[in-house]
């Protein structure tokens, strides 16, 4: 998967998180407002929240991060527009209750194309192409359709 790779290069899974999510645009809309909820504390926060204003970064300190996910969905004024990305069963099952939607981790980070691959081919998979490759493909597509 994409993320492993990015998240050996990068030493704090937490940034790595946050930069795969820019990269590939998971956010969807720029007018969605997105939280990432991380476990604990954390020392150097505002180096971490440099570069991701279009996210609401927060550490669940002495709470759970389950915590503050489900607080998150259960004080929201239509928690039928919020999608809680999460594999813990308490917190899909507390969001669903209360009519937000649940997607899985693997369903939220790979293209639905790549979650029926094995995890070997997964890899093989190339999110973008570059600008050459569009190119060519663009002046392949033409000799085949515009004759």
């Amino acid at each position: 998967m994409q993320f492993r790779r990015l998240n050996k290069r990068i030493k704090d899974p937490r940034f790595a998180l946050l930069k795969f999510i820019k990269i590939h645009k998971l956010t969807g809309s720029a007018k969605n407002r997105i939280f990432v909820v991380f476990d604990g504390y954390y020392a150097d926060s505002l180096r971490l929240k440099q570069g991701f204003a279009e996210v609401n970064i927060i550490f669940s300190c002495q709470k759970s991060a389950d915590e503050i996910i489900k607080d998150l969905v259960e004080k929201a004024d239509k928690p039928g527009n919020i999608i809680v990305v999460s594999d813990d069963k308490e917190v899909k099952l507390f969001s669903r209750v209360l009519g937000a939607k649940v997607i899985g981790v693997e369903e939220f980070i790979l293209p639905k194309a790549a979650r029926n691959q094995p995890e070997k081919e997964r890899e093989c998979i190339k999110a973008e192409l570059n600008y050459t490759q569009r190119q060519r493909i663009n002046e392949e597509l033409k000799k085949i359709w515009l004759k």
